[in-house]
């Protein structure tokens, strides 16, 4: 199974609208930067990774509508354009990843076209353009590698026959392909390990159960849903033998910032003698971020707790509702940390750093 959450093609740029998941499928075309923002923002196209990919053909998309003087003022206006895309998510970190990628990219090709002098603008803006489409092509193919890559880190940790509880959605519609946490469940499906999947809803914007409930019984995977509050129940039950979440944003110290509820999993997973496991993509390493108190949270507007998903308001009008879109799971909740560079473990401090070293080799980081 193959689902795409960003598209490009013959110049059109879509997205798949999870908002309206599992009711219906339905792509929606970006052509302004207010499109793209609003995507990101209203959660249309969610997922560190998939946001990343959306951000990426944006600015792509609508850096061919710039109409500049020249480089410098292409340049500028590529940089507000960026600017103003970064204001839809703060807390995702990939979205700032891959904006600042572009614009590195675009730098240095300016730079190289630069030369010979004699050059004029209207010859070499064309050439722009198809360097930052490669740019963002290259990105998409890079995560869709880094997926597999997670997944056979992950595999490498599971059993045959194992229960998984998973947490929001981390899985192919919110990456490039296969997913961060997803994605040795999806591998160990082609392989035949017959994990039995337990989904929490994720409240209060429901992507376990809309979106990871669906994507995986779309695939045959065997998949049961649950409420957020019945986790402590199916661990003690013995159902569960290992916990596999995505993560939004990881500090140096390995404190990670992911969907709202991923903390108390992992405090429940401890209690119960249960590996935690946390897959991160070094795009969402950020070495810059000491610890997990400097990480912002995004808080969200209260009718996505009181009115989303109801015919009625579910709550006394008026109440105040505090609604964070994340929380920060300490390091020493976390069993490992799964990137696409190798598994880090205990302490992570060390290790995250050792990823970015150069002829870093894939593999495991002790």
């Amino acid at each position: 199974m193959i689902l795409s959450p960003v598209q490009y093609e013959n110049g059109i740029l879509q997205i798949l609208d999870q908002t309206v998941l599992p009711w219906e499928e339905r792509y929606l075309t970006l052509k302004t930067k207010e499109d793209v923002w609003d995507a990101i923002h209203s959660l249309k196209v969610r997922g560190a990774p998939a946001i990343g990919i959306a951000a990426w053909f944006g600015l792509f998309m609508l850096a061919k509508s710039i109409n500049a003087r020249g480089p410098v003022d292409f340049a500028k206006q590529f940089h507000e354009l960026k600017e103003y895309l970064a204001t839809s998510r703060p807390t995702a970190v990939n979205l700032f990843w891959a904006m600042d990628r572009m614009e590195k990219s675009l730098s240095k090709t300016l730079v190289a076209l630069a030369e010979p002098p004699s050059k004029v603008w209207e010859t070499i803006q064309p050439l722009v353009i198809e360097r930052l489409y490669q740019e963002a092509e290259a990105i998409r193919s890079e995560d869709e590698a880094a997926c597999k890559a997670m997944g056979e880190y992950g595999l490498s940790l599971l059993k045959p026959g194992m229960g998984l509880l998973t947490h929001c959605n981390a899985g192919t519609i919110a990456t490039a392909r296969y997913g961060t946490s997803l994605a040795p469940i999806y591998l160990g499906h082609e392989r035949g390990y017959n994990f039995k999947v337990y989904a929490g809803e994720t409240r209060p914007l429901m992507q376990g159960a809309r979106l990871t409930s669906w994507e995986l019984h779309k695939a045959g995977i065997d998949v049961t849903l649950i409420c957020d509050n019945m986790a402590s129940m199916v661990m003690k039950n013995g159902w569960v033998d290992a916990v596999l979440v995505g993560c939004d944003r990881m500090a140096a110290n390995g404190d990670g910032a992911n969907k709202i509820g991923t903390s108390g999993l992992a405090i429940l997973a401890k209690e119960y003698g249960i590996p935690f496991y946390m897959f991160v993509p070094t795009s969402t390493i950020d070495l810059t971020t000491k610890a997990g108190e400097d990480i912002f949270v995004e808080c969200r507007p209260g009718e996505e707790v009181t009115n989303k998903w109801f015919e009625k308001e579910m709550a006394p009008k008026g109440v105040p509702v505090y609604n964070p879109a994340f929380d920060v799971t300490d390091h020493r909740y976390i069993t490992a940390v799964i990137t696409e560079k190798g598994i880090v473990r205990p302490p992570f401090e060390q290790g995250l750093a050792d990823l970015f070293k150069d002829g870093h080799v894939n593999g495991l980081v002790k």
